[in-house]
């Protein structure tokens, strides 16, 4: 008879209940024995027995039992392998982790987590070598036990598990059944049939040239050797038999052999060299003084960029000129503002007339050049001045120049002014010849008309050039020699104005030349350029640099030679000014010495702009220097 429960439960089990017995939670084996099943249950509390604990994927029975006589025909009916009926090869894979090196949680006490996020702890395994030793000798499958390190369980190989290993040991397949030495199948027959397999003709591009592999061709060989994918242009060859071997193998290996038959037996001799001796002695800079090395005075006045300088031969007055509109004219020693010209536009470039016996000052104003008497020093000397200009005469048939030479008003006269050459474009440079009465003038334009060579005692301009060559940056006079320089974006052309032909060509090796400086002996020259290059050039040595200088960290400004000391600066956009030392010997054998001495710095930078313009004095080792932060400064 079927008795009740004691509290009234039902006599089905709860979810719970069936969870804790569904064999989850059981951490035992994972099958019941054979004789387990056959042995009568205890009963529990209430006359109920224990429901079964069932591995996973077995058959679940039924939990409580309908009548005896059902107990008893189960009883009778002899005892069958659960496991017979089951055909899922799952096991009962603890540890859910997944398929991950399990060396991760190797210095970690668990090995995973469960589908509810708790650790899996790896199992307590406290044996020490003895224990591991006795284990050993008297467990008799101690040797067919492996260690799971996905779940950290001892298993025990089956007879099929360790036959499996001793065959993949000795290198046979791993199924028994398997034989290698099957008889080979003839799919296809050797007899040489008289009718194809198939009776379609055959493609047109199977006798015509692909012409995508000669596109590739063309586009291989349109290409630089470097930049190539592969050095040669791949061929078919209808077996690797045919394949030849590299076009000129008969001759290297014949030229091979000559090297080893003809080549001289020699004992090298190893030279070993010093590293330091390989360095350049260069000069202490203390031994190459005087050189400009402290700040001594800062001219103020300007309210906006200084672009240019120039001073007197005698070294005694100092011209400006800035974006402000004005000129501005000081004393040397005192920086004191003698004179200020308001020009009425922005001033690009002034030169003070190298002639100590002229004082006129040539300044760069939108598309004039004005010819200013600053009326500054001896009287007697710009007295003399005015006279020679008032003494022109013009001649009696006009002439057609490319220019107007224009005589100053009244009120331009009493500022100083004195004549304007009025050209068609805005103009850029203006440079004096060492003499004093020539004078070249730049002009922004990509013309023939770019470059005009002026002579103010006759009042008379001439274009030199029949075509442009180019952007040009700047012009010079030689000093001694008739030779005229000009330095386009990258190129310096030096040309003989007596035979009116191009003498040398010097290639800058720089992106865009920005100023140029030549020096006094006239076979030297250094340009300037926005990459932060100075190239020296040496006129007698080569066209191309003798040495490149990258002292400075952003574009160059300007460049200058001193008239008596072996000295050139240069000026950068990083508010810096370089002092180098350049001795120039006249020994034609020996090289130039070029030693960086001073760096020197007080400009501020304004507007990513900073020095703008360098300029030496004529016969003191000091250095001026323009700033777009509206000063100049002397350095001493």
């Amino acid at each position: 008879m079927e008795e009740p429960c004691p509290d009234g439960e039902s006599e089905e089990l709860t979810e719970s209940e069936e969870s804790v017995y569904s064999g989850l939670e059981d951490s035992g084996s994972d099958s019941t024995s054979e004789e387990e099943e056959e042995e009568d249950p205890e009963e529990g509390p209430g006359g109920r027995s224990p429901p079964r604990i069932h591995a996973k994927g077995a058959p679940r029975k039924s939990k409580i039992l309908e009548n005896d006589s059902a107990l008893k025909e189960n009883e009778a009916l002899p005892a069958q392998n659960e496991y017979e009926e089951d055909s899922s090869d799952e096991e009962d894979i603890r540890n859910t982790v997944g398929n991950i090196p399990m060396e991760w949680y190797q210095d970690f006490p668990h090995i995973g987590y469960n589908l509810e996020g708790k650790k899996i702890y790896k199992p307590i395994r406290n044996k020490d070598e003895l224990d591991m030793f006795l284990e050993k000798m008297e467990n008799p499958d101690y040797w067919r036990t492996v260690q799971d390190k996905m779940t950290g369980a001892d298993i025990k190989l089956t007879d099929e598990q360790v036959a499996l290993v001793h065959r993949l040991q000795k290198g046979q397949f791993g199924d028994v059944h398997f034989n290698p030495y099957e008889p080979a199948v003839d799919f296809f027959t050797h007899e040489v049939m008289i009718h194809p397999v198939t009776n379609r003709p055959a493609d047109k591009r199977s006798f015509i040239p692909s012409l995508i592999e000669k596109e590739k061709k063309l586009a291989w060989e349109q290409q630089e050797p470097a930049e190539r994918k592969l050095n040669f242009v791949p061929q078919q060859y209808r077996c690797l038999r045919a394949v030849p071997a590299y076009s000129r193998f008969i001759h290297e290996r014949f030229e091979r052999c000559l090297d080893l038959y003809l080549c001289p037996r020699q004992r090298k001799m190893r030279v070993n060299v010093d590293p330091e001796d390989l360095i350049p002695k260069l000069p202490k800079p203390r031994d190459l003084q005087p050189f400009p090395t402290t700040q001594a005075l800062v001219y103020r006045g300007h309210s906006s960029l200084v672009r240019c300088l120039s001073i007197s031969p005698s070294g005694q007055w100092l011209v400006s000129g800035s974006d402000d509109c004005t000129v501005r004219f000081w004393e040397v020693c005192t920086a004191r503002c003698m004179k200020t010209l308001p020009v009425g536009g922005v001033v690009k470039s002034i030169a003070w007339n190298p002639n100590p016996t002229i004082c006129l000052v040539a300044i760069c104003v939108d598309q004039s050049v004005l010819l200013v008497n600053p009326c500054l020093g001896d009287k007697l000397l710009y007295g003399a001045t005015d006279q020679l200009l008032e003494s022109y005469v013009a001649p009696e048939e006009e002439r057609v120049q490319p220019v107007q030479w224009v005589t100053a008003t009244m009120e331009e006269h009493s500022r100083g002014v004195r004549l304007v050459i009025q050209h068609s474009k805005a103009v850029k440079q203006v440079t004096w010849h060492g003499k004093g009465d020539y004078l070249a003038s730049v002009v922004s334009d990509n013309s023939s008309m770019q470059v005009l060579i002026h002579q103010s005692s006759k009042r008379w301009s001439q274009n030199p050039f029949r075509r442009s060559k180019g952007l040009v940056q700047c012009v010079l006079f030689h000093p001694s020699r008739p030779y005229f320089l000009v330095a386009t974006q990258r190129y310096v052309r030096v040309y003989n104005l007596l035979k009116q032909e191009l003498t040398k060509k010097l290639m800058t090796n720089c992106k865009w030349v920005s100023s140029m400086a030549i020096h006094p002996g006239g076979d030297n020259i250094i340009c300037g350029s926005y990459d932060s290059k100075l190239a020296w050039f040496d006129l007698d040595l080569s066209t191309r640099p003798y040495q490149m200088l990258r002292h400075h960290k952003k574009a160059l400004r300007g460049v200058a030679f001193h008239r008596r000391y072996p000295l050139f600066a240069s000026g950068s956009d990083d508010g810096t000014v370089i002092v180098c030392h350049g001795m120039v010997y006249n020994d034609l054998l020996q090289n130039p010495l070029l030693v960086p001495v001073k760096v020197l710095k007080g400009h501020e930078i304004t507007l990513d702009l900073g020095v703008l313009d360098v300029l030496f004095h004529p016969t003191q080792p000091w250095v001026f220097s323009s700033g777009a932060d509206s000063t100049i400064r002397l350095y001493t």
